[in-house]
């Protein structure tokens, strides 16, 4: 069979340094992906190098490194990805502005990090820096004696979380398991919780477009917006350059994943779907490659959802890649 009979028959051909991985899948096959991932270049277990290792273990085929606020950890993906034979999505995940739940802001396939994309990073980690001593303040008036220091070195990052507080209290023994770190302290309404600033949504949008990616909603139902009112958000956020939305998440239901699809496709905008996964039992509920319902996630919410969008996309050309 010649190359451009493969092409015809399986137009899911994406560049010219996978076409032998592509060509030896069936062309009626589906390959497992991830389209949303944390290393510990933010509030992961892993390094973004053993996690390319281990989303390739796993057999995805297509894989994204979603950090919180940082693309540090994308150079070390993308190189990991290359000799893995991984399609790789660079991308970040960055928090918006929002006055009821939480707005997070995918930026997939990004080629470059824009000096607007570099300024609203700044923004986020001297506004998470501030967030997280006034986390410290609030547990030393409680007894517990940390730093941000500390955990910066024991943690590797400086974009600490509430995870990483999470981890450290376990250590100490303060608690015994992790979700009860949220559930006694640093959960909404908790001791210890601080309001986590927000980028504004135009200027995110900007710097992930600047930075030749697309704008993507992570896990919509964080909005803690009813249905009667969902549509209307979603309409609005998309006024504002918003292209996708992550209609299948662990957090969903399989009825409401089916549900934010369906309104995703009324609206003109494709839709991705993801693990969220921050690392082995950090949430019983998260594995890489599987989304809402422990579903797998089928490689069309790549080839046939997101890819389209995304014109010469390459990453082996990508800045990442290549310096």
């Amino acid at each position: 069979m010649e190359l451009e009979e493969i092409d015809h028959h399986f137009p899911r051909l994406y560049c010219e340094r996978f076409k032998s991985l592509l060509i030896l899948k069936p062309v009626f096959s589906i390959t497992m992906i991830d389209l949303h991932s944390h290393s510990s270049a933010s509030d992961g277990q892993l390094s973004p190098t053993a996690l390319a290792g281990y989303a390739a273990g796993k057999g995805l085929s297509v894989w994204a490194l979603t950090d919180h606020d940082t693309v540090d950890g994308l150079r070390d993906a993308a190189r990991a990805c290359i000799e893995h034979n991984i399609i790789f999505s660079p991308g970040i995940e960055l928090n918006i502005q929002w006055q009821s739940g939480e707005f997070h802001l995918l930026g997939h396939a990004l080629r470059r990090l824009s000096p607007e994309l570099k300024t609203t990073i700044d923004y986020l980690t001297e506004s998470r820096r501030n967030r997280n001593l006034e986390i410290i303040d609030k547990m030393r008036k409680d007894g517990i004696e940390v730093s941000l220091d500390e955990l910066e070195q024991k943690y590797a990052t400086t974009q600490i979380g509430r995870p990483h507080f999470a981890s450290h209290l376990m250590e100490i023994g303060k608690i015994k398991h992790r979700q009860e770190a949220f559930d006694r302290f640093l959960g909404k309404g908790r001791p210890w919780y601080v309001e986590h600033a927000g980028e504004n949504l135009e200027v995110a949008v900007e710097a992930i477009k600047t930075s030749g990616g697309v704008p993507v909603i992570a896990h919509p139902l964080s909005l803690y917006v009813g249905w009667s009112h969902m549509e209307e958000t979603i309409a609005s956020i998309k006024e504002q350059g918003v292209e996708g939305l992550e209609a299948w998440h662990p957090a969903a239901r399989v009825g409401e994943a089916m549900r934010l699809e369906e309104l995703a496709k009324k609206l003109g905008m494709f839709v991705t779907a993801g693990s969220d996964w921050h690392g082995k039992g950090v949430r019983a509920d998260r594995h890489l490659g599987r989304t809402s319902g422990d579903k797998k996630i089928d490689d069309r919410f790549w080839f046939e959802e997101l890819y389209p969008h995304l014109g010469d996309f390459d990453f082996t050309k990508t800045e990442w890649a290549t310096e």
